[in-house]
């Protein structure tokens, strides 16, 4: 079915057998110039307190979803899929949910462990922990590529961003197998008001009826 080929999409399941590991930049490589955009991605997304979208949610296979992506850096995000899809995502207190609504069946990794994770940190520093391994200029769009340098095996994140003005526009997450997952976001708003009660997850499975097997 196809939203089962969804399920895994945002490349935040734990895998076996991980691809090769990516490498970093050369810092010879980078001119003076990739050192100054750098430094605008890093200032741009800690500037990001709040974020609302649509996304459109494209895995290796093709299969497509969309929804309502929210942020609330540090630590929370929720992907809310349109029906048919009976997907949820929320990050929160450190750990992300990814909840199957009709087989009530949670999975549970954290933050820490998805290149995902970059994006909530409280301070994101493209340097260190965090390894640059490409950046890309190409008709109006940088592309900057990220690893946690601790766990390059997990995978990687490339940020797609408007360049002027600076503004994300899209990431592609692949995992440690090399599975790319794209989310492209649009009517993006920042700074709005968000609340807290929206990144909470109460476990359906405590608040629904039994499941119907007939």
């Amino acid at each position: 079915m196809r939203r089962r080929q969804i399920l895994p999409a945002l490349a935040l399941l734990p895998l076996a057998a991980p691809a090769l590991a990516p490498k970093a930049l050369a810092q010879g490589a980078l001119s003076a110039r990739d050192r100054a955009d750098l430094q605008r991605v890093e200032a741009y997304l800690n500037g990001i307190t709040t974020l609302r979208a649509r996304f459109i949610q494209i895995a290796q296979n093709g299969a497509t979803a969309q929804g309502t992506a929210l942020i609330w850096r540090p630590g929370r995000m929720r992907f809310d899929y349109d029906p048919p899809e009976p997907l949820l995502l929320v990050a929160n207190a450190g750990q992300f949910m990814h909840y199957d609504k009709e087989l009530r069946q949670p999975s549970i990794v954290p933050v820490g462990s998805t290149p995902l994770g970059i994006l909530l940190r409280e301070r994101i520093t493209l340097s260190g922990d965090v390894t640059v391994s490409g950046l890309q200029r190409e008709g109006g769009f940088l592309r900057v590529t990220l690893f946690r340098t601790a766990n390059a095996s997990e995978g990687r994140i490339t940020l797609v961003m408007a360049d002027n003005p600076l503004e994300l526009r899209q990431w592609l997450v692949v995992d440690g197998q090399g599975h790319t997952t794209r989310v492209t976001l649009s009517a993006i708003e920042t700074g709005i008001r968000l609340e807290r009660a929206t990144f909470d997850f109460n476990d359906p499975r405590f608040m629904q009826g039994p499941v119907d097997n007939n």
